[in-house]
């Protein structure tokens, strides 16, 4: 007979039993009842098939033994044990059953909770025996102890007892006996997976990156509440698999308990085998952790096909499609993955980048000077040429590729027509807030950049934007600094960040000084964060705060004396201060007080001006001072307005903006750039560089 007919014969021998004691009640003696009465019906049937066909040795156990009574002798009980499953008893229904277990389960969870709090209670007393950790540890313990004093208060919901279920309590019961055996084996996975995972890091870490054991140890013990979690979530999915199982019979359990044992001990024998491979070949692979990866993906479709297949034989029903927590699970995996997704770094336009053309023709002397941070530009031409870009709004992602591509050969035009000596970079270089631009990364976009401005050669600077480190963004401001000082001037020859800042709100706030070849000042050029947002409230604008203001002062005021004379100087940030707004309304009224050069302001999303509602010091300042007769400012895209107000030059830059606008890549007569041109004698010319005019 082969495996598939034997696999027939027990499928329809486990029909009849089930037939004959379908009016019996579910509790563990008609269970252990009905295992007996299958053995015994198998034994017979063969017995039987041997004279007889299949059909007629099926009827010939149903017309011998087709009651419970008849079939349960036949298995070798008695009349008395008969009579017992008779006896008028507390029959429980769902409802009470369900109660049960909403008690009991509590406990788990608690009980649970206890165990893992004392493990790294223990584990915290080993690796860290000092003041902090015992500190820690103790709060550990004490959870424990307050867990296991809650358990044992409510110890009486952990008694079992022999139960009688009707028909709905055993539905009941057989689905939270399948829910929690799937969850405990899946638990046990992914623990057995978790502690591979220990040992790559233990491998890699210590033989690969020559880290010390402390090191190691600090590295895994920064993911201990993920380690906690899966050691929870096994601990307590076993346990409740336990309690379940106990209203079945031994015989089910013991079965139950063999395949769990099994899955563990292969498991455990796959990944060392993993373990002994990564060793072995720590040195030869160039890609360890693309292995790894491809052994975690083998594991897994390893487990779905044994969940699919042998787990079908100890559940009563093996899948079970929940529509609504399908639906909730899937849109976690979506949403999680896409996460994951926007985080990614994306080159996607490195080809173009690669092919960009040097732009930069006359080269200036360009100085660097470690004291102070401070960049200097020496140019012996007639007309010294500043671009401001501003708002440029790289995404980096793969859904943002074309407006990238457009964003890019757009600053590309306009650099190629005005052929500037410097670009600066009024804020917004990228865009990481992920709905839009679908990604989170902001390192990728600027790398992206600063690799095409290398290529044109020609040297650039920028002020920081509130989009740029934003808070979601998987680069914080301080690693965003770090990366621009190692694409700096020391590397790319072109960049002018300083290594060096001083020591106030914001980042990159600096100075540049444009000089003449005989040494003396032309322009300086301040460059000052106007930060982000309030305590991270969108759209709560942050602003130029005192001490930046005080950092400019005593910057012009060390340069007069320097120069021996009031130096002439402009400024550049990314949102506009309030005079901003104050210069615009004067100039809709119609007032004398503000000048007209050229530009509108037609800003549609919030405000005609989005400037922050605090103010800051430094307009007042700049006019007392009586340096600064320009500042430059990007952050409201469709505004390019230039006017004059109180004596100072009040300017927006055209963006570039592709993306981060709805409907802005359609609009063009925003889109350009503004140029300054510096003659010797300080004075300079501003206008505006329409890319439709190009």
């Amino acid at each position: 007979m082969t495996c598939k007919e034997i696999r027939v014969r027990e499928i329809q021998i486990n029909e009849i039993v089930e037939h004959i004691f379908k009016k019996e009640l579910y509790c563990e003696a008609v269970e252990s009842a009905k295992e007996r009465v299958t053995a015994a019906f198998q034994n017979e049937y063969e017995r039987l098939s041997a004279e007889h066909s299949e059909i007629q040795s099926i009827g010939i156990l149903l017309d011998r033994y087709g009651t419970v009574k008849d079939a349960a002798v036949f298995a070798g009980y008695t009349a008395e044990q008969i009579a017992e499953w008779q006896i008028d008893r507390h029959v429980s229904n769902k409802k009470e059953i369900a109660h049960t277990f909403r008690k009991v389960r509590a406990g788990i969870y608690v009980g649970s909770l206890s165990s893992v709090f004392m493990a790294v209670s223990i584990v915290n007393l080993i690796l860290h025996p000092n003041l902090f950790w015992s500190v820690n540890t103790a709060a550990y313990v004490l959870i424990a102890v307050l867990c296991g004093i809650f358990v044992c208060k409510n110890g009486e919901a952990f008694r079992y007892q022999n139960i009688c279920l009707d028909a709905k309590a055993e539905h009941y019961i057989k689905k939270l006996s399948d829910q929690y055996f799937k969850r405990m084996i899946n638990s046990i996975g992914v623990a057995v997976t978790g502690l591979f995972c220990l040992i790559y890091i233990f491998i890699i870490s210590i033989l690969k990156m020559g880290m010390n054991l402390g090191e190691v140890f600090s590295s895994i013990y920064s993911a201990v509440f993920l380690i906690e979690l899966v050691v929870y979530a096994m601990i307590k999915n076993m346990v409740c698999a336990w309690w379940i199982g106990r209203a079945f019979p031994a015989n089910r359990r013991r079965s139950m308990a063999g395949y769990s044992l099994r899955m563990i001990l292969i498991s455990l024998f796959y990944w060392s085998v993993c373990a002994l491979l990564i060793f072995l070949f720590r040195d030869k692979a160039e890609n360890l952790f693309g292995i790894f990866f491809s052994m975690v993906a083998a594991y897994g479709i390893l487990c779905i096909v044994a969940n699919l297949t042998i787990r079908q034989d100890y559940v009563f029903r093996n899948i079970h499609m929940n529509i609504r927590r399908a639906a909730v699970i899937g849109l976690c995996l979506i949403l999680t993955a896409s996460y994951q997704l926007m985080q990614v770094d994306r080159y996607l336009l490195q080809p173009y980048i690669s092919t960009v053309g040097r732009l930069y023709k006359e080269p200036d002397q360009i100085e660097y000077h470690d004291n102070n941070g401070v960049y200097t530009i020496t140019t012996d031409k007639e007309d010294f040429k500043i671009l401001q870009l501003t708002d440029i709004h790289l995404g980096g992602s793969l859904q943002s590729a074309g407006k990238d591509y457009q964003a890019l050969t757009a600053c590309y035009r306009l650099m190629k027509d005005t052929s500037p000596d410097l670009v600066i970079v009024t804020g917004d270089l990228v865009f990481p807030l992920g709905v839009m631009s679908f990604s989170f990364n902001n390192t990728a976009p600027m790398t992206q950049f600063a690799s095409f401005m290398r290529n044109t050669g020609i040297p650039w600077a920028f002020t920081y934007g509130n989009h740029d480190t934003e808070s979601l963004a998987n680069a914080t401001a301080w690693e965003v600094n770090e990366l621009f000082k190692s694409l700096s001037f020391k590397t790319s020859g072109n960049l002018l960040y300083p290594y060096m800042q001083p020591d106030i709100t914001g980042r990159n706030n600096q100075l540049i000084e444009i000089r003449n070849e005989d040494g003396s000042l032309n322009q300086a050029l301040f460059l000052l964060d106007s930060n982000d947002y309030i305590n991270g409230v969108m759209n709560d604008y942050d602003y130029i705060h005192d001490d930046q203001v005080d950092w400019y002062r005593s910057q012009v005021e060390r340069l007069n004396e320097q120069e021996g004379e009031l130096i002439s100087s402009l400024l550049f940030f990314h949102m506009p201060l309030q005079e901003y707004r104050t210069a615009f309304e004067l100039y809709e009224a119609g007032s004398s007080e503000v000048t007209y050069f050229f530009g509108e302001n037609r800003e549609k999303m919030i405000n005609k001006v989005c400037c922050s509602e605090y103010p800051s010091r430094l307009f007042p300042v700049a006019k007392e001072l009586g340096s600064t007769k320009a500042m430059f400012c990007g952050h409201d895209h469709y505004n390019n307005l230039s006017v004059t107000y109180d004596g100072i030059r009040l300017t927006y830059g055209m963006s570039i903006d592709y993306l981060a606008m709805p409907g802005i890549e359609e609009d063009t007569e925003q889109r350009g750039a503004t140029l300054i041109t510096l003659h010797r004698d300080s004075t300079y010319e501003i206008e505006q560089i329409k890319l439709t005019d190009l």
